[in-house]
């Protein structure tokens, strides 16, 4: 599996930026479903979920990015979205994206970076004025 991201950039506390990720290399089959997230990265801070999507469409995020930030995903594209609004100088970090085959359940599971098989190379977001 391939992962990779993109849209990450420099915007002002209160702004908005989507990131974009797109998955390749594997075909799931029928019988086999996968679930996605988008982690983050701050210098000096280990990594930490942001945002899940569930193989069955449910999605959870961590608490300090509930009402701002929104996951989503393009099947047709193969391509996971992470809507991020009302951007804030704590949110500058490396965003990778993550998948995983099968069903997560909750985010105590899809939240762990350990929980998934697949990175992306990571895009960089920094808010800052």
């Amino acid at each position: 599996v391939q992962l990779v991201e993109s849209g990450g950039g420099l915007v002002q506390p209160g702004g908005s930026l989507r990131l974009s990720c797109v998955r390749s290399g594997y075909t799931v089959s029928p019988y086999e479903t996968y679930y996605m997230g988008w982690f983050r990265k701050a210098p000096g801070k280990e990594r930490e979920g942001v945002a899940a999507l569930d193989s069955d469409g449910s999605t959870s995020y961590a608490d300090s990015v509930k009402g701002r930030f929104t996951i989503s995903k393009d099947n047709a594209k193969n391509t996971l979205y992470l809507r991020m609004n009302s951007l804030k100088p704590e949110d500058t970090a490396m965003y990778y994206c993550a998948s995983g085959l099968g069903y997560g359940g909750n985010w105590w599971n899809l939240g762990r970076p350990g929980f998934y098989s697949d990175w992306g190379q990571g895009t960089q977001v920094t808010v800052s004025s």
